[in-house]
């Protein structure tokens, strides 16, 4: 029976289903990890010697400038891979951000040695790699264009609707730091909703008053 099998048919179905004796291999191969919440998992400038399949939990990928400011990349969620591991472990390049867990995490981990031997000679792992790769990679690319293009009103009414619920607790910082931007530049524009009665501010938290004129705003931009 393979080990963890449990775990890769819930997470991972389609590696059990391949049916290829290389998958069965690499899964055989891999190395079931838990991390806690606020461990970073890279850093700038780190080599990569791993490649990592998310079965719980979440990752955060973020730049940091010299004077402290953060600026989300994108986050890697349960059935996901790293875009900027697998960009590492095909270039050879160290790593250009760093990435810390949200919550406990567990992840399967899969050594360099043995990801570059299945990428070899396995076709399904190619697919899956650069499907996976070019999806989370377009996702990327659309959250910068957003931070550079789009304005800031629309992108924090975007982002306080994402949350599906009426009371959202993070701070402005947090959300500034999802949403590439200053803490003063969010808590300005917070307050401005709230003048207008979209929102309501509290410590910790935004609660969401009038999610419509929230869904206009966006259709306006």
């Amino acid at each position: 029976m393979l080990k963890h099998q449990a775990l890769w048919e819930s997470c991972f179905p389609e590696f059990v289903q391949c049916g290829e004796s290389k998958m069965v291999s690499l899964m055989e191969s891999a190395t079931l990890v838990n991390i806690p919440a606020g461990q970073q998992v890279f850093a700038s400038g780190g080599q990569c010697e791993n490649y990592l399949l998310l079965l719980s939990g979440s990752v955060k990928a973020q730049l940091l400038s010299e004077n402290g400011r953060e600026m989300l990349l994108y986050q890697v969620r349960p059935g996901d891979s790293c875009v900027l591991t697998t960009s590492c472990l095909l270039s050879g390049d160290e790593y250009p951000a760093e990435a810390y867990t949200e919550e406990d995490t567990s992840a399967f981990v899969i050594s360099s040695h043995a990801f570059y031997r299945c990428l070899e000679q396995s076709a399904f792992f190619r697919e899956f790699v650069f499907k996976n790769f070019s999806a989370r990679l377009s996702n990327v690319i659309g959250r910068l264009g957003e931070i550079v293009f789009e304005g800031i009103q629309w992108r924090l009414a975007k982002e306080l609707l994402n949350y599906d619920k009426e009371v959202i607790q993070l701070t402005h910082q947090e959300m500034a730091s999802k949403m590439g931007s200053a803490r003063e530049v969010i808590s300005r524009n917070l307050k401005q909703f709230e003048a207008k009665g979209l929102v309501k501010l509290n410590r910790g938290t935004v609660t969401i008053l009038d999610k419509t004129a929230l869904q206009q705003l966006i259709k306006e931009k």
